[in-house]
């Protein structure tokens, strides 16, 4: 879903991935993939949007992310004191 920039129905592939416009329950399976697409691209640090809510999306944002081996660190976001987006840092691949 998020291997090609030019292609029609895709998303770009920058580092930053918006959540708002996804169902919640593909978010699991889409937070894997995004990483792998950054990292072929030499993307190593990702903010990812969840919003802030009631958490249920940020959870699943960060149990992805704990499950994920190229992933090295994350937190939330710090700017403006908002809990709406994490940032995560990603090992280098190779």
């Amino acid at each position: 879903m998020c291997e090609d920039n030019d292609r029609p129905g895709r998303f770009l592939i920058d580092g930053t991935l918006d959540l708002h416009t996804f169902d919640p329950k593909d978010v699991k399976e889409l937070i894997p993939d995004y990483i792998d697409a950054c990292l072929e691209r030499g993307i190593t640090q990702l903010r990812i949007v969840h919003g802030k809510g009631r958490g249920v999306l940020r959870r699943i944002v960060h149990a992805a992310l704990e499950k994920h081996p190229a992933v090295i660190s994350f937190r939330h976001e710090s700017s403006g004191g908002s809990w709406g987006a994490t940032i995560v840092d990603l090992q280098k691949s190779g």
